[in-house]
């Protein structure tokens, strides 16, 4: 019934724009334990100058139930160690096409092949990852407030593979072109990087040093 209620409040406000429609929903909200202990609660949380509609949305949903930030931060998980088998996996095919002996096309081309299917799905499980998981850090404030250094340094170490996603993406085009001049032993090295990136975040999210 609660949920019947929540509904028609909210579509009162997408028919009025008004903010009476809206405010009722966390009326109750501030005298909830729970929610400031999650720091839903704050002066922001009228949604003083949010006149879009899908905020409203977005910040009612964030003051529900924690099952759905269990569920985001579930499927977070599986995404981020989805994109970090594509990057464990990648540069090994690399490793390979460096071996190819150059009258093996057959072989070479095969190995591309797989690359470039590795890549773009890859891509694609980074892109939903890092949705979700700015979805925690800034729907759900995870990471924010004091005592949250990890999630700063964590941030630049996501950033950091971003940019060894993009290196993969220029290999894979040297590749393709017959332009590569990275060694066999320089890719190896290269292909280690990624489990050292993978061995910080998760020793950040668990831990939290900082």
């Amino acid at each position: 019934m609660a949920s019947w209620i929540r509904a028609a409040r909210l579509l009162k406000f997408a028919l009025n724009d008004s903010r009476e429609a809206f405010i009722p929903c966390f009326s109750s909200l501030s005298r909830c334990p729970r929610a400031k202990a999650r720091g839903y609660c704050g002066p922001w949380l009228d949604c003083q100058g949010l006149s879009f509609l899908g905020w409203r949305f977005w910040l009612e949903f964030r003051a529900g139930d924690n099952a759905h930030m269990l569920w985001i931060k579930a499927f977070h998980v599986v995404f981020i160690a989805s994109w970090f088998a594509g990057l464990f996996y990648l540069p090994r095919i690399f490793v390979n096409l460096a071996q190819v002996p150059p009258d093996s096309h057959a072989e070479r081309e095969r190995l591309l092949v797989m690359a470039r299917k590795l890549y773009r799905f890859s891509g694609l499980l980074a892109v939903v990852a890092i949705v979700l998981g700015l979805w925690l850090w800034l729907g759900y404030r995870i990471g924010m407030g004091p005592g949250s250094g990890w999630m700063h340094v964590k941030l630049a170490l996501v950033v950091a593979v971003g940019f060894y996603h993009f290196q993969c993406g220029r290999l894979l085009h040297d590749f393709e072109q017959f332009s590569n001049r990275r060694s066999e032993r320089w890719l190896r090295v290269f292909n280690e990087s990624s489990v050292l990136l993978f061995t910080a975040i998760v020793v950040l999210v668990v831990v939290k040093p900082f």
